[in-house]
């Protein structure tokens, strides 16, 4: 049985910070895992993503103040988000995959939510100002 369980979401002031973890089981092979956000009427939009090979990708609301990582051992990623916005107040969840793309561009990972295979049930995080 597949598993993507989230944790560490809660209330944070802005300034903060919020360290999430997705520990994941039950699927045999991962290329890629992604953290995605959702905020009340607005779509699902990537956060960051990480691949086997470790290169990472992240939204440019992201870059400089979050940062992705895993634990292959642990099979767990994590999402440090540092200096909250109230504007990063979402829905964040966890994604994986067992393939990644390599683009001429020098991005790799994927196009886009549909090609993530596996979700979890999300953790709210809400940044007050």
């Amino acid at each position: 049985q597949v598993q993507l369980v989230e944790s560490g979401g809660g209330l944070v002031q802005a300034g903060g910070s919020l360290r999430l973890s997705c520990v994941v089981s039950g699927i045999l092979q991962i290329n890629t895992l992604g953290w995605y956000r959702q905020a009340p009427g607005k779509q699902r939009e990537l956060v960051a993503s990480i691949t086997s090979d470790g290169s990472t990708t992240y939204a440019n609301s992201a870059k400089g103040r979050f940062a992705i990582s895993r634990d292959t051992v642990k099979n767990t990623v994590y999402l440090q988000m540092n200096s909250l916005k109230p504007e990063d107040t979402a829905v964040y969840y966890c994604a994986a995959a067992p393939r990644t793309y390599y683009f001429r561009s020098g991005y790799v990972g994927l196009h886009g939510p549909d090609e993530y295979d596996y979700w979890g049930q999300g953790t709210q995080v809400t940044v007050s100002s």
